[in-house]
């Protein structure tokens, strides 16, 4: 299993967890896990994706990603697992 790390946060609107979980499921992504929450009117969404059954590249995914983010008035990250807990150790 392949892990990434999935940060969503922008302004709260409607569909922002289906438009991204839309794009993970056409593209191969099992979500293991999964956390929101709204604060003040803004959306933090953490996501644990197994990315082993993507169609595309990491650097396609990150870019659609962002692009998608973009789109929604959001600021997607993708991050593989290994940098996100070595950035989080020191």
């Amino acid at each position: 299993m392949k892990k990434t790390i999935i940060t969503v946060v922008g302004k709260d609107s409607v569909g922002i967890i289906a438009k991204v979980c839309t794009y993970l499921a056409d593209n191969g992504l099992n979500i293991l896990d999964i956390s929101q929450t709204i604060v003040d009117g803004f959306f933090n969404m953490m996501m644990i994706v197994d990315f082993s059954g993507a169609t595309k590249e990491f650097t396609a995914v990150s870019g659609e990603l962002e692009k998608l983010g973009e789109e929604i008035n959001c600021v997607i990250r993708l991050q593989r697992e290994e940098i996100f807990n070595d950035m989080h150790r020191i």
